[in-house]
């Protein structure tokens, strides 16, 4: 299930800790976001690349052969 949530809808739902949090805090905040975005990015390149891999396959040129003998 994805649901899309436009800026006003993150922003309202952003707990008041994160709204008093320090700088240093929202920095770090900030790299876990950054990582996180990374990571679902990779996660949707390996799904592309699976379904590109589980296509149809065709047999080896060798076990055609063989299977034909």
């Amino acid at each position: 299930m994805q649901r899309d949530l436009s800026l006003k809808q993150i922003a309202e739902g952003l707990p008041k800790s994160v709204l008093n949090a320090s700088d240093k805090d929202l920095e770090g905040f900030q790299e876990i976001l950054d990582q996180t975005i990374k990571v679902r990015e990779a996660h949707k390149d390996l799904q592309r690349m699976v379904q590109s891999f589980s296509g149809p396959k065709k047999p080896a040129p060798a076990a055609t052969m063989e299977q034909s003998s």
